[in-house]
C-alpha cells in the first residue's frame, strides 16, 4: 500500500513539473509587407499576378494605359520640329552674313596693303573697317534672335522627358523578391496615383517577436541560437531561429500573454529570425525557448 502512494505522489509531482514547463517567450510572427501603389492615372491595360504567387524583384507585372501619353509627346515632337525649322532659317541667315564677312576681310586687308604703299586712301580704310564693323553687329543680331528658339527647344526637350518618365511610371514593376498577399486592383479598373495595386512580402525568412521579462535578458544576445515552436496537430513543432533584435526599452506585456499575472510585468520585446519552410504564417503565435 505504501508503495502505490509513494508511485502516486512521484507521479503527481512529474505531471505538475510537466504542466508547469513554460516557454521563455511567446509573440507572433511577421514580415515586411510592402504595398505596391500606382504611380499614374488611368485604365489598367493587365496585371500579371495572383494572391499566393513568388514575383522577382525588377519584373514588369502590369501597365496603366499610356495613349494620352504618347498623343501628347507627338505633339511636342511636331513643336520642336516646327521651331528647329525656325532656327534653320536664322542660322542660314547667319551663314551669309559670315561669308559675306570672309569677303570683307580679305577685301579690307588689300585695302589696308594698298594703304601702305599710298596705292590707297584714309578714306577707302575707313569704310572697308566700318563695313567689317557693321557685318559683325548683324551676326551677333543674328545670334541673339536664335537664343530664344534654343531655349524653346530645351524646353520642350524637358517637356518630353517628363513624358518619357510619366510613361515609364505607368509600368508596374515588382520592386522585391516575395509572395503575393493581397490583391487590390483587376485589369480594366480604373487607378489613380497612389492608389494600392496589391501587397507583397518576403516570407522566405520570418520575424518571431516575442516579449521576454528582465530576468531572461542575462540569458540572451544577438545572434543566439534558439528554439521555436508552433503548434503542429497534436504535437508542437520545432524550427531554429536566430535572435536579431532586442529592445533596449521595456514596455508592458501585450495581450498575447496569456496569465493575468503576467500581463502587468514590463517586458522586452526580442526578434528572432526563422528560416520559413512554408508551414509559417504571418501572424501565427509561436514560443521561443532558449537552449
Amino acid at each position: 500500500m505504501m508503495k502505490i502512494v509513494t508511485f502516486l505522489i512521484l507521479t503527481s509531482l512529474i505531471s505538475c513539473t510537466k504542466n508547469n514547463d513554460k516557454a521563455d517567450g511567446y509573440g507572433n510572427f511577421e514580415a515586411t509587407e510592402v504595398t505596391i501603389s500606382s504611380e499614374a492615372n488611368g485604365n489598367i491595360e493587365y496585371l500579371k499576378l495572383e494572391e499566393g504567387v513568388i514575383l522577382q524583384p525588377e519584373t514588369q507585372v502590369g501597365l496603366v494605359d499610356t495613349t494620352q501619353l504618347y498623343y501628347s509627346k507627338q505633339q511636342l515632337i511636331a513643336s520642336k520640329a516646327t521651331i528647329y525649322s525656325k532656327s534653320r532659317n536664322v542660322l542660314s541667315q547667319r551663314s551669309v552674313l559670315q561669308e559675306q564677312l570672309k569677303t570683307t576681310l580679305i577685301e579690307k586687308k588689300r585695302i589696308e596693303n594698298m594703304f601702305a604703299e599710298n596705292a590707297a586712301t584714309k578714306r577707302q580704310v575707313d569704310e572697308i573697317v566700318g563695313k567689317v564693323n557693321v557685318l559683325n553687329e548683324q551676326i551677333k543680331s543674328v545670334a541673339t534672335q536664335n537664343d530664344p528658339i534654343v531655349n524653346d527647344v530645351r524646353s520642350i526637350d524637358v517637356q518630353i522627358e517628363k513624358i518619357n518618365d510619366q510613361i515609364e511610371k505607368c509600368k508596374i514593376i515588382n520592386p522585391i523578391k516575395g509572395t503575393v498577399l493581397a490583391k487590390y486592383a483587376e485589369p480594366n479598373e480604373v487607378t489613380a496615383f497612389g492608389k494600392p495595386l496589391y501587397k507583397i512580402a518576403d516570407i522566405t525568412e520570418m520575424t518571431l517577436r516575442v516579449y521576454v521579462d528582465e530576468t531572461q535578458l542575462p540569458k540572451i544576445k544577438i545572434g543566439q541560437i534558439v528554439s521555436v515552436k508552433i503548434d503542429f496537430g497534436k504535437e508542437m513543432k520545432s524550427y531554429q531561429g536566430t535572435i536579431s533584435w532586442i529592445s533596449s526599452s521595456a514596455e508592458f506585456t501585450p495581450k498575447i500573454i496569456q496569465t493575468k499575472e503576467e500581463r502587468v510585468n514590463l517586458v522586452y520585446a526580442v526578434k528572432v529570425k526563422v528560416k520559413n519552410d512554408g508551414v509559417l504564417k504571418i501572424g501565427m503565435p509561436a514560443e521561443m525557448w532558449i537552449k
